[in-house]
């Protein structure tokens, strides 16, 4: 689509578990939703290589596979597709108005899901070796490494809990933080200080994640100018932070001073726009798991339904 305009009642802005099942529900109430499928279609998703913990798949799936299912149901029952990306968005009036690079989408009500993305140190190794034993996801990914030694990169409350997490079917886990205290709150911290399982190297850095098909390794740089050493683990799991998408709308939605778009009415989809509506990990900083986006990709989808009943 060039420079084209493009008209629907219900616009979804991402393509991951939130934004299909939204485009899913929408489009069986008859309502022709589009989808600007972003930058990253099929959305986290689509870095993981098996899933194991999504109800109906007891013998797994691999992310890619899955995402390309949820996109062919909902294009079953007449969802569009369109592989462009939300360049700026105009919340002001209606309809809502978002320009891609493709060309400029208009709606009646806009369905949010354009996600979180997890922060990475920005190493070449580590993002060689991602799904290859470098995750930023202990709940999804942690089961894989039973009885392993894996390590943990991060000292606030979500490190502490991933690597608390780890220590019911790991061998070992090692907490790498960059000072000589964590920020966790008090309580965490006495939790993983405790935990015999748990190695806390403190001044820590990670300079190069070791191996060629695999992690076998981590070289640590020392923050207080002591020699690098190598430690022997067969997992890195990032827990440094999430990024919400959501610079598209800062100005126009309520959003937290993390950047998440914040829910309007308690148990709902509804923004701070009347219309506007969202759903999955640009919301939602606490469980992050597909099942959750889809949940409230189907909450956000009834409430824009009704929304558009009560306002067409």
């Amino acid at each position: 689509m060039s420079d084209a305009s493009k008209h629907s009642k219900v616009l979804v802005l991402g393509a991951g578990p939130a934004g299909y099942t939204a485009a899913l529900y929408t489009a069986r109430a008859e309502l022709s939703p589009v989808v600007i499928a972003g930058p990253e279609p099929g959305g986290q998703l689509t870095t993981t290589t098996d899933v194991e913990n999504y109800p109906g798949y007891p013998k797994g799936i691999s992310g890619p596979e899955m995402m390309e299912e949820f996109r062919e149901q909902a294009e079953r029952f007449g969802t569009e597709v369109v592989y462009d990306l939300a360049a700026e968005v105009d919340l002001s009036k209606r309809p809502f108005t978002i320009k891609g690079d493709g060309g400029v989408y208009t709606a009646d009500a806009l369905i949010i899901a354009t996600g979180a993305s997890a922060k990475y140190l920005g190493l070449e190794s580590e993002q060689r070796l991602r799904n290859k034993g470098v995750t930023a996801c202990a709940t999804c990914d942690g089961a894989f490494y039973r009885n392993q030694d894996v390590a943990v990169i991060g000292g606030g409350d979500t490190a502490m809990e991933e690597a608390l997490f780890l220590t019911r079917m790991c061998r070992s886990v090692h907490l790498i933080h960059r000072r000589h205290e964590l920020r966790a709150s008090q309580i965490m911290q006495k939790r993983v200080l405790e935990n015999e399982k748990i190695t806390v190297h403190w001044n820590r850095t990670v300079e190069e994640v070791l191996g060629d098909d695999g992690v076998t390794g981590l070289r640590l740089g020392d923050t207080t100018g002591g020699p690098d050493e190598t430690l022997e683990v067969t997992g890195m799991f990032l827990a440094i932070g999430h990024e919400p998408n959501s610079k598209p709308f800062v100005g126009q939605l309520d959003m937290d001073d993390q950047g998440y778009i914040k829910i309007a009415r308690p148990g709902s989809s509804y923004t701070s726009v009347e219309g506007v509506f969202v759903c999955g990990d640009v919301a939602d900083k606490v469980y992050r798991q597909a099942i959750t986006a889809a949940g409230t990709g189907c909450m956000a989808a009834i409430d824009a339904e009704r929304w558009l009943a009560e306002h067409s």
